[in-house]
């Protein structure tokens, strides 16, 4: 209880003083993760709408990987995107391992299942009739799948917040990819495993509590922007 009590101590002190490491780690950590998430969304939702309105044949083999994708090991993801992008590797020449950039690519790869399974299943619950209803009334298809994702924006704000608890939580493959490099790479999760592995397990605390307000603030400003669209 000491520990915890002294992690919460030093959690306060290191955002009451502005601590520069602490404010480093936090924005590459909104950074990598942000990045993470917007680019899972903008591929995410796409490929959703197209497997929710178009069948085609093995379409139950694709959702069924996609499902199981949403449970990921980030480890597995991690494990693929260095050997992809390791110096003997098929993309090395691009010298992006450790390097924020590979992980924002294995973050991107942990979420995009995330987002188009949700907003796949998002689309699929609507009424069946309000598809017919609006292509009486003249909907082009650009215009129907506009107004369709737009009846669906609750689920899918859903799939942004699920895809970003997901990817700002992680840790292996964000150490795999990025190495935890002072300055470069080190995120709030990858620092709160060193400073475990150092036995400072106040200061570990601390990062872990600052994570977990970062991750609460951030959910909260996509869920009330989610419960105001609510009443559009």
């Amino acid at each position: 209880m000491d520990i915890i009590l002294e992690g919460g101590r030093e959690a306060i002190r290191l955002l009451l003083n502005a601590d520069p490491y602490v404010l480093e780690v936090t924005a590459l950590t909104l950074r990598v993760s942000g990045t993470a998430t917007i680019i899972a969304v903008v591929l995410g939702v796409p490929l959703g709408t197209l497997l929710a309105f178009s069948p085609f044949p093995g379409r139950r083999y694709v959702m069924a990987a996609l499902n199981t994708g949403m449970g990921l090991p980030p480890v597995v993801v991690g494990l693929v995107v260095a050997l992809m992008l390791w110096r003997s590797g098929p993309l090395g020449a691009l010298g992006l391992i450790y390097t924020p950039t590979a992980m924002i690519l294995a973050q991107a790869i942990i979420a995009l299942p995330i987002v188009t399974a949700l907003s796949m299943a998002a689309l699929q619950q609507l009424d069946p009739q309000l598809h017919w209803q609006l292509l009486g009334l003249g909907a082009s298809p650009v215009q129907l799948v506009l107004l369709l994702l737009w009846e669906s924006r609750l689920l899918l704000m859903a799939a942004m917040i699920a895809a970003f608890g997901a990817v700002i939580s992680e840790v292996g493959a964000s150490l795999m990819v990025g190495g935890n490099i002072a300055h470069q790479t080190r995120v709030l999760t990858t620092a709160t495993v060193l400073e475990t592995s150092r036995g400072n397990f106040d200061r570990a605390i601390a990062l872990s509590l600052i994570l977990l307000i970062l991750a609460y603030l951030i959910t909260l400003v996509l869920t009330t922007v989610q419960q105001r669209a609510r009443r559009w």
